[in-house]
């Protein structure tokens, strides 16, 4: 039951303090389930990225159903979801009450404006956090260099100027560079 109690919690604390949307949230979910608590691996948060990407929905409430589902089974994996949406939804009314109440005043408009920088700071960390991991299989801290995956990032390569250069639908690339990654892989290891 402790541990219910405490996936709960870190789920509140994520959705409470992953301002700017799902991939904001994705360094906050490390820490508490990888470093912080200890309930997956490195690797099995890789899958868990991968697993909250490809599903429908947020990431973030992916991610939390899957966690909770992972480390206590179907009540885990509610009451995650739950506290991942709770702050959320509490802030929310909350905010659509004060906005409505005082959208003309100017004060309003400049916080909004102040919080836009940290908003894209916030996504641009948890991308480089998803690259540094697909890349190097870790996080920042223990970044090796010998241990750097070509693979992935001939993918990486592919799928950016494919989505960049010749404007592909997205679930196209990603459909293609997981074909194309798990041809390469069974024929390196057959190898």
């Amino acid at each position: 039951m402790e541990l219910l109690w405490t996936l709960f919690i870190s789920f509140i604390q994520v959705g409470l303090f992953s301002v700017g949307g799902g991939y904001a949230a994705i360094p906050l979910i490390q820490e508490q389930v990888v470093h912080t608590h200890k309930l997956l691996t490195m690797a099995e948060f890789t899958d868990l990225i991968t697993i909250a990407e490809m599903t429908p929905g947020p990431i973030s409430i992916n991610s939390a159903t899957f966690v909770g589902q992972r480390v206590y089974g179907t009540l885990g994996a509610v009451l995650c979801t739950i506290g991942v949406i709770l702050p959320a939804f509490i802030i929310c009314l909350t905010l659509a009450y004060f906005y409505y109440k005082y959208k003309n005043f100017s004060g309003v408009q400049t916080v909004l404006g102040a919080l836009r920088p940290a908003v894209v700071a916030l996504i641009a960390s948890a991308g480089m956090s998803i690259l540094v991991l697909a890349l190097f299989n870790t996080d920042f801290n223990n970044v090796v260099l010998s241990e750097f995956r070509w693979i992935e990032f001939i993918l990486f390569i592919g799928g950016f100027i494919a989505l960049r250069k010749y404007k592909l639908n997205a679930v196209t690339v990603i459909l293609g560079t997981g074909v194309v990654g798990t041809l390469l892989q069974l024929v390196i290891n057959t190898i």
